[in-house]
């Protein structure tokens, strides 16, 4: 049999990448409002925020806290399959590579998590892949069947815990918000002190970050489970085949999701008030994965359009390079907000922080496009594949495992 020549190696996935993209503006938004200051989207009442402030914040809770992150997760998986494929084809055994990758993923978290954002999602990534290597050779049908069984235990869990939480008196939640209040001061000097202020005040948080990571690692896993139904499928190479099916999902998904995320909104950011703040927001984080589900499918529908095969373009090569680019927001962010740099950590309003947020990102689009059409890879997911690899990647290496 003949050799594969580099035509023959499947190219990427355009619609993978420009998903990719999208998603990456929307973890922007939201970590950028998390990295600003202490009150973080509303998890503690802010006394000064101005009626456009809380717009700002409520609008970014409707519709990007929860949705994005899951949105990455579910192409995470399906990029999973194709990391089978490339090993395969490679004739090469595919869990070693992975084993490197989750590595890989786990010492760049940990090093974002400490030195730049708590909020890291990259340790996640790479401790929850190591368990999908498990069910690598599973059908398509046990994966869905296993995502809807761990999401269906999820929900029930944390609306049962949040539903407890409205029965709280409240003195009780008062009380609980006030002891959440007396730390916001030495954080906020934390992060405006010097640069080892900055770490231990990053440190100082990864507890309750691991809390929250626990938390969510369950929807992860399911959008991961997801993924890897689909890319088994090979949904996303050939979704014209799919549209009525993509258009159900659009449909119920959004009808689904916004209300509760507009819930969300009134309670956390809104009128509703403390009382109703948590089991809100295990309310918006059930209904998430139903409005991640309406946007990746009305998505892709729009990129079969002329104009969105534009937009598309446009998203894709930042796409490509999403972990530079991710890594990239946290460092500009560090250098803006913490003593890194300006140290303006509680000193921006939402709306302005939201306006610088689209300025980056529309550079990053641009800077993305500029490197992509000279390189095959961001610098950091060429350091990332080298470690896959555990060797320099070559031209020849070109293949959809490199999403």
């Amino acid at each position: 049999m003949a050799a594969h020549t580099y035509r023959d190696r499947p190219t990427r996935i355009p619609e993978v990448d420009a998903l990719r993209g999208f998603a990456l503006m929307g973890i922007f938004l939201v970590n950028a409002l998390m990295m600003a200051g202490p009150y973080s989207l509303g998890a503690i009442t802010d006394p000064g925020a101005s009626v456009l402030d809380r717009t700002v914040e409520g609008i970014v809770q409707t519709f990007a806290v929860g949705k994005f992150y899951l949105m990455f997760s579910f192409l995470f998986g399906y990029s999973f399959t194709l990391q089978l494929t490339s090993a395969e084809r490679a004739g090469t055994s595919a869990v070693p590579r992975l084993l490197r990758r989750s590595l890989g993923l786990l010492v760049l978290g940990v090093l974002h998590a400490v030195l730049l954002y708590t909020g890291d999602i990259l340790t996640t990534y790479a401790l929850l892949g190591l368990i999908l290597i498990s069910p690598r050779n599973c059908t398509p049908r046990a994966a869905l069947r296993a995502a809807r069984i761990l999401y269906g235990c999820l929900s029930a869990f944390l609306l049962l815990v949040g539903l407890g939480t409205v029965l709280m008196p409240d003195a009780e939640t008062a009380e609980a918000d006030a002891e959440l209040a007396e730390g916001l001061p030495g954080l906020v000097a934390g992060y405006r002190g010097d640069a080892l202020s900055v770490v231990r005040a990053n440190l100082g948080q990864l507890p309750d970050q691991f809390l929250a990571a626990l938390l969510m690692s369950g929807f992860v896993m399911t959008a991961f489970l997801v993924g890897l139904h689909c890319g088994k499928r090979r949904l996303l190479a050939d979704t014209g085949n799919h549209r009525a099916q993509m258009r159900r999902i659009c449909a119920i998904g959004a009808a689904v999701g916004l209300p509760g995320s507009l819930f969300m909104a009134l309670a956390v950011s809104g009128p509703l008030g403390p009382r109703w703040s948590l089991f809100a927001q295990m309310v918006g984080t059930v209904t998430a994965p139903a409005l991640t589900a309406a946007y990746i499918c009305g998505i892709l529908l729009l990129m079969k359009t002329a104009r969105g095969a534009r937009i598309a373009e446009l998203f894709a090569p930042a796409g490509r390079m999403a972990l530079t680019n991710y890594l990239s927001q946290s460092l500009v962010m560090a250098l803006v907000f913490t003593a890194y740099g300006l140290a303006l950590y509680d000193r921006l309003s939402p709306a302005v922080v939201i306006l610088g947020v689209l300025a980056l990102y529309a550079i990053q689009l641009t800077v993305s496009s500029y490197l992509m059409a000279r390189h095959r890879y961001g610098p950091v997911e060429w350091l990332l594949r080298t470690i896959t690899l555990a060797r320099l990647p070559h031209d020849h290496d070109r293949s959809a495992a490199t999403q």
